[in-house]
């Protein structure tokens, strides 16, 4: 099955044993794929991209986990691991090494993070565990796709499962079976989707076909998907850029009494946002999931897209999601 189908990498934020990964891996066993996990033991909510340098990390394997889920090994081959790290860290050690180490002859086609109980949309997008494993595995040369559910309340989170795996299977149809960029053996800086700045041509490379570009750009790491699905999600689903999105009275703390020191909490007791067109945060509230495109590299890195090429990530097909996604 795996030379036919391939592989998906699978991570998250929120710990191996959390509710949206279960859920998730038991979506995809069901819908015949195969996996291979690589997930923080513990919970590692806003870890961003933490990462843990010369610091030992066991790594466990828990096919346990295949019986507790009621996986049907017939349907897809599944391979867990969980270590103690941060989601970064996760992927880290898979892509460079870990999982030639742990399970030889795999090399995934595409990386998957989350299912993440909670948002992540806005300037989340520097904070998140989930979006920073993606983000690191896009780093490696790896396509990847966030997940989020937009709720803190576990119920109803099955509809982000469905349409998680609504996204990966149109993401798998522009992706070869294994990756083409793993670790990135060559890099060529005159590639059409890459900034030539601080020049800026008055006809971009990527002119002709932009589409094109973003597929290559998505299939060589250098493009990322961000999805969140809201509660009761309906089916709906819309090409999206980052919102603006506030956290307000996000601090909390003790009072001081005499010379002791205050004790300071974050945890933002409301949350709002400022109206942005095609935005994330004003889509979810809409009802419908949101998707979108993201960089993986910063501006001014040679390897970061072309901003001009980043507008043509708003374009959808008729069922909302990015043109680019299909030929």
């Amino acid at each position: 099955m795996s030379s036919t189908t391939g592989w998906i990498l699978l991570t998250n934020d929120d710990g191996i044993e959390a509710p949206g990964f279960r859920l998730l891996v038991q979506a995809l066993n069901s819908a015949g794929h195969n996996l291979v996990a690589f997930a923080p033991h513990a919970n590692n909510s806003a870890a961003g991209m933490r990462i843990n340098l010369g610091t030992p990390m066991e790594l466990r394997q828990r096919q346990d986990l295949i019986e507790q889920w009621g996986l049907d090994p017939s349907l897809g081959e599944t391979k867990l691991f969980e270590l103690e790290g941060t989601p970064c860290d996760t992927m880290i050690v898979a892509l460079d090494g870990g999982l030639e180490h742990a399970v030889p002859g795999i090399r995934p086609r595409l990386v998957v993070s989350g299912v993440n109980l909670g948002p992540n949309m806005s300037q989340d997008s520097y904070h998140s565990g989930t979006m920073g494993a993606a983000r690191e595995a896009g780093l490696y040369g790896m396509p990847a796709i966030a997940s989020s559910f937009t709720s803190f309340d576990p119920e109803g989170m099955e509809v982000s499962i469905q349409a998680t795996v609504e996204l990966i299977e149109v993401a798998l149809g522009v992706l070869p079976i294994e990756p083409v960029n793993l670790r990135r053996p060559s890099v060529d800086l005159s590639a059409p989707h890459l900034t030539r700045w601080p020049v800026i041509p008055e006809h971009p490379a990527w002119e002709n076909d932009p589409k094109a570009a973003l597929r290559t750009a998505f299939r060589q790491g250098e493009l990322m998907l961000n999805l969140n699905v809201p509660p009761g999600w309906f089916g709906g689903v819309s090409t999206t850029r980052l919102g603006m999105r506030w956290y307000r009275d996000a601090v909390s703390f003790n009072s001081i009494d005499g010379d002791e020191a205050a004790t300071f909490t974050i945890g933002a007791s409301s949350i709002d946002h400022s109206v942005v067109a095609q935005s994330d945060c004003d889509i979810v509230e809409e009802g419908k999931a949101s998707v979108s495109c993201l960089p993986v590299w910063p501006q001014t890195h040679p390897l970061a897209l072309d901003d001009r090429l980043l507008t043509w990530t708003l374009e959808s097909c008729e069922g909302g999601y990015p043109a680019w996604l299909y030929d």
